[in-house]
């Protein structure tokens, strides 16, 4: 039997291997030719934009910019979106076009500037989608506010503010559909979920690039000034974390408490390397899990990334109601409604500007956090394939000696979207815990796992 058991873990190993490089020979073939096709696309999307919206037409990021191209002004932008390698550039493919200069536009000008025109030929029109542009204000998110019950209000305990920030490709539906709904009663707490800009029913300005910037100060705009907090505890996930972490920074006196749910943390390593780095963790190419490789599509291939939106968010009516009659529902799930509410040009450049772009940047608002003091609770699942357990972990242990200011909950056998999803009630207790807690009016938490 001995023998036996050994030829068989041989073979096994010998299984395993073969089926490895398969995989691996199988997935530069198939990146090979997403290559080959999104340069194709490249050259059809510049004539039909061309054709289409002549001086209108925007440039696309496959030649390389005059210099590093990551500064203009105040305006940080991602290496990441023209240091992409492709093979045919590489090589050096010529596209026949002149070089195209970006020409980026301040969000923070007045909204004529800022792209209220209706957008490209290839996003969606409908009422929903299409409903910011009349009116009257570009910058303008937006919120759904929950005040707090009539009879906590008056108690005479002064009202707790809470901001909730939602990941990439979501919008305020993420909080209002999981945290609102399982409240306690008589909770004295004024919710804000914010759509961020270019997602959800908030803005999708054309001449705005999303930077960490633009996302911040929209925040800044639409509640922090106009509702005059100051004082307030944040809630993000995913992506969010990032745009949490930059208004915890700068607003380090004002936070109470900050709850990261799977922060997407790499350690910095050499600056100009360090959004390059991301996307190679976040979005590496490789075919399995499904997951992953929709995340190297839509992150490396700009234009095959917009032939994408182009088929699935400009006819996300259709697609919706086709759902509902396969599902005899009458609605469809927040999480897939969601998905389709941006345009490509949003959540190309956030995704870069935000997620790759915020890589540089996570360090020193870490920083600046952990020396104001606020609290900070990270919830992350084990089975995270999107982002890691270790990226929690490693922001624990180099940012925060012990647990007095960082809580870390893993929460076992849940992954990017079961760290909540499945357990509204059970997440909703940590959070209205967490907001005690760091008010000092209850005992610290104790997680059972």
């Amino acid at each position: 039997m001995s023998l036996q058991s050994n030829v068989w873990a041989i073979a096994g190993k010998w299984v395993s291997t073969i089926a490895g490089a398969l995989h691996s020979v199988l997935t530069v073939v198939v990146f090979l030719l997403l290559d080959l096709l999104d340069t194709v696309f490249c050259l059809i999307y510049r004539f039909i934009d061309e054709y289409l919206e002549g001086k209108r037409k925007k440039p696309c990021y496959c030649e390389k910019r005059d210099g590093n191209g990551r500064t203009t002004g105040e305006i940080q932008l991602s290496e990441t979106m023209w240091g992409r390698r492709n093979v045919f550039r590489l090589m050096g493919a010529r596209l026949p076009s002149k070089r195209l200069k970006l020409q980026p536009v301040d969000c923070k000008k007045s909204s004529d500037d800022c792209g209220t025109t209706a957008g490209r030929w290839s996003d969606c029109r409908c009422e929903s989608c299409f409903s910011w542009t009349r009116n009257g204000d570009g910058r303008k998110l937006h919120v759904v506010v929950r005040e707090p019950s009539s009879s906590a209000a008056g108690s005479g305990e002064s009202t707790e503010n809470v901001i909730f920030v939602h990941g990439f490709l979501a919008s305020s539906s993420y909080w209002t559909e999981t945290v609102f709904p399982n409240l306690s009663k008589n909770q004295n707490y004024r919710m804000f979920a914010i759509d961020l800009l270019g997602f959800g029913e908030s803005p999708k300005p054309m001449d705005c690039l999303y930077t960490l910037q633009d996302h911040l100060q929209t925040i800044e705009d639409s509640v922090v000034k106009p509702f005059q907090l100051t004082s307030f505890h944040i809630v993000a996930h995913s992506m969010g974390c990032i745009i949490a972490l930059a208004l915890a920074a700068k607003y380090s006196g004002y936070v109470k408490s900050i709850t990261l749910v799977a922060p997407p943390y790499l350690a910095r390593s050499e600056e100009e390397e360090s959004s390059l780095r991301a996307l190679e963790k976040i979005a590496k190419k490789r075919l399995w899990p499904p997951l992953m490789f929709g995340a190297a599509l839509m992150s490396w291939y700009e234009h095959l990334g917009r032939c994408i939106c182009f088929l699935v968010c400009r006819h996300h009516r259709a697609w919706e109601k086709l759902l509902m009659l396969l599902t005899r529902s009458r609605n469809v799930h927040f999480m897939l409604r969601d998905l389709t509410r941006h345009t490509h040009h949003s959540a190309w450049h956030t995704m870069h500007n935000v997620i790759c772009g915020g890589a540089r940047c996570m360090d020193e608002f870490l920083e600046m956090v952990s020396r104001s003091g606020a609290k900070v609770f990270v919830v992350h699942g084990d089975q995270d394939p999107v982002v890691p357990l270790q990226c929690s972990v490693n922001m624990k242990r180099k940012f925060w000696d012990n647990d007095k200011q960082l809580t870390l909950d893993v929460v076992w056998n849940a992954d990017h979207t079961s760290v909540i999803m499945g357990r509204e009630k059970e997440f909703t207790r940590r959070l209205e815990h967490i907001w005690k807690e760091s008010s000092g009016s209850c005992p610290p938490y104790s997680l059972q796992l």
